[in-house]
């Protein structure tokens, strides 16, 4: 399979041209306005995540320092309709790259062209640097958008491909519809198919969203799945994917308000999908508690039942930890996981994960 090819040096390459780079030929106080304006037109952010892991899977003790992931973007706003992004991975890959342009005079339609995360799920397009779980993702998520799933091979929900997204009826209904290659994040398509995602997003109440998502195409296996062992290396099949699900958040973050002023939260979904002659089904209920002086209280649990029609591939998780912001977006985690798996998965464990990050 083929890999697209990025140069490292595109990113460091905007940022030296937003700090440093003065017009042509202009000097004092021109080239000073020319730096202000392009400065107000490219925002950068970023974030690292880094912490310590210990787990017993099947009987076995392990433990180690992980770094999770370190994350710079830049984004350019080229004119009031048209912008771009481009955002980074120190472990060595370009996540993202897209365009986007405003088509309508309102919010109502907008275009996306490049590589961005897919559409299907609540969970999937959320930051992990705002997520409570330090795993990011929901099991059923990671896995039926693509990150977990050995047939679709890693692919951090990413995807190539180009979408239509936009707010209708007052602010009252979010949509996206995508035509993605259905691969995986800079991989050239394996088929001639294009995977369809549409997602639509209700806001009847202030706090409130109700989401539907749907993906209809066809996957190109790049690896084996024990519980699907009709789909060789190299085949194509149908890969389809569904959820419904709603988050309600009570207040607001209000600015500078890191301590004093976050929402709570809760969150869930029902997810299925069908690879091949496949289904799979999953949910997942998330709970983010404020408590004092900018500590939260972490509950959650999750399902995915690989192969609904064979015994053994049912997996859950239970998770409750604290997280401590300490400063606007930067805090500290501590969770711990307890998983049940199914006789074909493996014996049950534990898992006890923390995790710092920071970010701007």
């Amino acid at each position: 399979m083929k890999k697209n090819q990025f140069k490292k040096g595109a990113l460091a390459a905007l940022l030296t041209l937003w700090a440093c780079a003065p017009a042509v030929g202009q000097t004092g106080e021109n080239a000073d306005e020319w730096r202000k304006e392009l400065s107000s037109r490219i925002t950068v952010n970023g974030y690292a995540q880094a912490g310590f892991e210990w787990q017993d899977p099947n009987g076995t003790s392990t433990n180690s320092f992980v770094m999770k992931r370190v994350l710079v973007w830049a984004k350019a706003r080229v004119t009031d309709r048209w912008s771009f992004l481009i955002m980074h991975n120190f472990s060595g890959e370009l996540l993202e790259y897209y365009t986007d342009f405003r088509i309508s005079n309102d919010q109502a339609v907008n275009f996306r062209i490049g590589q961005f995360k897919n559409s299907y799920s609540l969970e999937n397009p959320l930051s992990p640097s705002s997520v409570e779980l330090i795993d990011v993702c929901s099991l059923p998520v990671s896995w039926l958008a693509g990150s977990t799933d050995p047939l679709f091979g890693p692919s951090t929900g990413r995807d190539l491909g180009m979408m239509f997204y936009g707010t209708l009826f007052d602010n009252c209904l979010y949509y996206e519809l995508a035509v993605m290659n259905g691969q995986g994040i800079n991989r050239r398509d394996g088929n001639r198919e294009k995977d369809l995602i549409v997602k639509l997003e209700a806001r009847p109440l202030d706090g409130l969203r109700i989401v539907a998502s749907g993906q209809k195409g066809t996957g190109h296996a790049l690896g084996l799945a024990a519980w699907n062992p009709t789909i060789a290396v190299g085949d194509d099949y149908t890969r389809d994917r569904y959820s419904i699900g709603a988050e309600y958040k009570i207040g607001e973050l209000a600015p500078g308000k890191y301590k004093e002023a976050r929402p709570f939260s809760l969150r869930g979904e029902l997810l299925g999908g069908r690879d091949g002659d496949v289904n799979s089904l999953g949910g997942y209920l998330t709970a983010c508690l404020p408590m004092t002086d900018g500590w939260d209280i972490i509950a959650s649990a999750d399902y995915l039942d690989r192969n609904t029609e064979v015994g053994g591939w049912r997996q859950a998780n239970a998770t409750l930890g604290v997280q401590y912001w300490f400063y606007k977006k930067c805090r500290v985690q501590l969770q711990y996981n307890r998983s049940i798996c199914g006789a074909l998965i493996g014996d049950d464990y534990n898992r006890l994960q923390t995790q710092f990050q920071i970010a701007f």
